[in-house]
């Protein structure tokens, strides 16, 4: 049994960022190995345990094959003979698919650094194309780290164009979608996610009512400077639609009812 430190951990602790939230993998483990060592299965259909001490998660290595529509389209494999680098080879970018062992030691089959040294958000394999939601979280990461320089790289956006035209973002749940667009509304940058979305087609999928010139990104932005919440930034966002338009955006996201309303009167009166 081999435990690593995979993900944003071990990502922003190399850009010298805060971490917070950790996700450990295991490497050469079974489920049965997992509860004879005290872990707790978080589900019955997912290899996910809970640290019989700390609480956190601990996932077992796996693989996963796309079988359906959207993000949850996927089986998945989990057996010890599952390696390090092919559970790391199914996630979205490079900066995310480095594991660091327990003696520090960074595991980074896929050029992770060498993209956090570059800037680059950059996809790991052409199986990114699989998973919709991952236009999601490539332009909220982009709105994330767009301080830091960060760009997304032509073949990944190349490959979010993909996904937009298959209208694969349509089988994204109203749930998981917002979900995103509320993470990314709270970034310094928010902007950008916005920004992102419109390059790659994304944005005319998910928020068509939203005009192709943008004029409330300066709006949205100054929110974020002056580090107004979620619903004056999603407010900000739909300022001068109509309101059968922010009505349509708010019923299609099941976005919170305190975001919905103020949306509402500032289009109203603003």
């Amino acid at each position: 049994m081999q435990i690593y430190k995979v993900g944003g951990a071990v990502r922003d602790r190399l850009l010298g960022l805060p971490v917070s939230d950790v996700d450990w993998l295991v490497v050469g483990a079974t489920v049965e190995q997992m509860h004879d060592e005290g872990y707790r299965p978080v589900g019955a259909d997912f290899p996910v345990f809970l640290h019989p001490k700390t609480g956190e998660e601990y996932a077992l290595a796996r693989t996963e094959r796309k079988s359906g529509r959207g993000y949850a389209g996927f089986t998945f494999h989990a057996s010890p003979e599952v390696t390090l680098e092919q559970d790391l080879t199914r996630r979205d970018l490079t900066i995310n698919a480095m594991a660091e062992d327990l003696h520090g030691v960074i595991h980074d089959p896929y050029h992770g650094q060498a993209d956090l040294q570059r800037r680059i958000l950059r996809h790991v394999s052409p199986a990114f194309a699989e998973d919709p939601l991952r236009v999601l979280r490539v332009a909220r990461f982009a709105a994330r780290y767009a301080g830091l320089g960060f760009k997304v790289a032509e073949e990944t956006l190349a490959l979010m164009r993909q996904i937009a035209e298959s209208g694969e973002l349509q089988a994204l749940t109203a749930e998981r979608s917002w979900k995103e667009i509320e993470r990314a509304l709270m970034e310094d940058q928010p902007q950008v996610f916005i920004e992102v979305l419109q390059a790659c087609g994304g944005l005319a999928q998910l928020m068509p009512e939203l005009p192709d010139n943008l004029p409330t990104l300066a709006a949205l932005r100054r929110a974020a400077q002056s580090q107004q919440p979620l619903p004056v930034r999603w407010a900000c966002l739909l300022r001068g639609l109509p309101a059968a338009a922010i009505k349509a955006l708010n019923q299609r996201f099941k976005v919170p009812r305190e975001c919905q309303e103020l949306a509402v009167l500032v289009g109203e009166y603003a």
